[in-house]
């Protein structure tokens, strides 16, 4: 696939999964930032624990290494193939090892502490909590251990989807309730504290 169409062998090879990450993370920060006076400390902890768990997976992705072991591969001669092989199944193993679980775990805490923050909040709604909770509950089974481990991991893509799609309206929501008049951020020169 990687020698055929580069494009489509990285993209199956989670080239993507990088930025779902990244945009994940945005949306943790700011569930923090609204979830922030129900417990200060389980805000901190899932933060951190989501950070370390989504580094973790970052450092384990091998796309790039993949294509060039492809490029290697199509070229490669008789003697060279075996080993281009074995490289190519460590790199693999690597992708979907222990780092991989790491994330995964740390995620499922992760998503658990601020479910039960959500609900504990009078911010979001019971339905937002209900379905970050049922995502969670999925994403308790690493999608790496065998079928049972797909199926959950396909199972958390529903309640995982709804749960982001609720939380980050009801965050726009709020931005724009909070948001200063006129886009000002601070009150015109001269008008300080005056009475």
């Amino acid at each position: 696939m990687l020698a055929d169409n580069p494009i489509a062998g990285l993209l199956m090879l989670d080239l993507l999964y990088p930025l779902s990450n990244i945009l994940t993370l945005f949306l943790y920060a700011a569930l923090a930032v609204a979830l922030w006076r129900v417990s200060r400390s389980a805000v901190a902890i899932a933060l951190a624990l989501g950070g370390i768990g989504m580094a973790a997976y970052m450092s384990s992705l091998r796309p790039v290494e993949m294509l060039y072991l492809a490029r290697a591969y199509a070229e490669a001669g008789p003697g060279d193939i075996a080993a281009l092989l074995a490289t190519g199944e460590g790199m693999l193993a690597t992708w979907t090892g222990t780092a991989f679980d790491v994330y995964y775990l740390l995620n499922f805490v992760t998503l658990l502490i601020f479910g039960v923050l959500t609900y504990r909040s009078t911010v979001f709604s019971r339905a937002t909590a209900v379905w970050g909770l049922a995502a969670a509950a999925l994403m308790a089974v690493p999608s790496n251990i065998g079928t049972v481990g797909l199926v959950f991991a396909l199972a958390s893509l529903l309640p995982w989807s709804v749960f982001a799609v609720l939380a980050a309206r009801r965050l726009l929501a709020l931005c724009r309730t909070t948001s200063p008049p006129e886009g000002r951020l601070h009150p015109p020169v001269g008008q300080g504290n005056q009475p």
